[in-house]
């Protein structure tokens, strides 16, 4: 990958280009400034902390929020919310048990529930919160639309006019909060930067980044909050890592969206023989044809320090990474408890 680098115009701490993404750092971390290094670039130093997913797993979600708090007192930049569990009811409890991180839903789909709803349940939690919460949204995937029953219409009309009808119901409800759109190419890019506060990716390449956002330029505008949700796996041992992120991605590459994303990317080889694979109903195959150059662009595995150089790199290109974290060894509380240990 080849970076652009620029000499700052004096040496300070972690610069994220959305003054919403330094303020997710600054609530912990108040000796952070603002300079200007270009677009999408930043200084990172060693009291960064990324974000973190927690889902809020059906019998553990007190010692999932328990985990919660422990980020907020480790001071990590944010939670984000899966549409995994009870995501809107994890968001109440979010807003009573903690009092200075800043969290979000990552992402919500909008067929879960009607838009008035949606508008009064997010108003309630802002309240609540304090201005900590941010809704994210997206139309989500075929696999979760055919489960549900939906008949789902263009992505981008839908999302426009459930965000549209959201807003129409604020005198109503009260204030909404900012709104983040769920993104993968430039078309739903630009839909976000124009309706919304922000985008959020999921499993995106980060060589890839630099040029997307140089082709939808108002997503780099100041206050437009931009993340990434990065499947991450900390081990030594480098290859069980990657095996865990190859099942992870599985599913992915098997959705046309992903794959004409990472296309996009440059990555048309891997692409084609995973269609060739997926066209002769071969799915164990996949994770064989996911090559390391491609998997490491998506998400992150290895020993300690590799794992928080990739998370800072995110960050030095002005996205608030997100750590996904799956562990070898256990389950999401071993794996947050892993990285945790990487940031004492």
């Amino acid at each position: 990958m080849t970076e652009t680098t620029q000499t700052p115009r004096q040496s300070q701490h972690l610069l994220l280009d959305s003054p919403w993404n330094c303020e997710a750092v600054r609530a912990h971390h108040p000796d952070t400034q603002h300079v200007d290094y270009g677009i999408g670039m930043a200084q990172v130093d060693s009291s960064f902390r990324p974000a973190l997913s927690v889902v809020a797993t059906p019998n553990k979600r007190r010692a999932i929020l328990d985990l919660a708090r422990e980020a907020e007192d480790r001071g990590f930049s944010g939670l984000a919310i899966p549409s995994l569990g009870a995501t809107m009811g994890m968001c109440v409890s979010l807003a009573h048990i903690t009092s200075r991180i800043p969290y979000w839903t990552s992402i919500q789909p909008i067929y879960y529930s009607h838009p008035v709803e949606a508008a009064n349940t997010v108003a309630h939690i802002n309240e609540i919160s304090e201005g900590r919460f941010r809704f994210g949204i997206g139309v989500s995937h075929g696999p979760v639309t055919q489960r549900l029953g939906v008949n789902s219409g263009k992505p981008l009309t839908d999302i426009t006019n459930y965000v549209t009808a959201m807003r129409n119901n604020e005198r109503f409800g009260g204030q909404l909060p900012p709104i983040y759109l769920a993104t993968l190419r430039n078309k739903m890019l630009q839909c976000a930067s124009d309706i919304a506060e922000g985008a959020i990716w999921a499993n995106a390449s980060l060589s890839h980044m630099a040029q997307q956002l140089s082709e939808v330029p108002n997503a780099s505008r100041d206050g437009f909050f931009l993340s990434n949700m990065i499947p991450t796996v900390i081990d030594d041992d480098i290859d069980a890592a990657r095996a865990v992120n190859r099942k992870t991605l599985t599913g992915y590459v098997s959705l046309p969206n992903y794959r004409n994303y990472w296309r996009a990317a440059g990555y048309n080889d891997e692409m084609d023989a995973i269609e060739a694979a997926l066209a002769d109903g071969n799915k164990d195959a996949l994770p064989s044809l996911m090559t390391n150059e491609w998997l490491d662009d998506c998400t992150i595995s290895g020993p300690a320090t590799r794992v928080r150089d990739r998370l800072a790199e995110w960050a030095h290109h002005g996205v608030t990474p997100c750590a996904v974290m799956s562990s070898t060894s256990g389950g999401q509380a071993k794996a947050i408890a892993e990285l945790f240990e990487i940031y004492n």
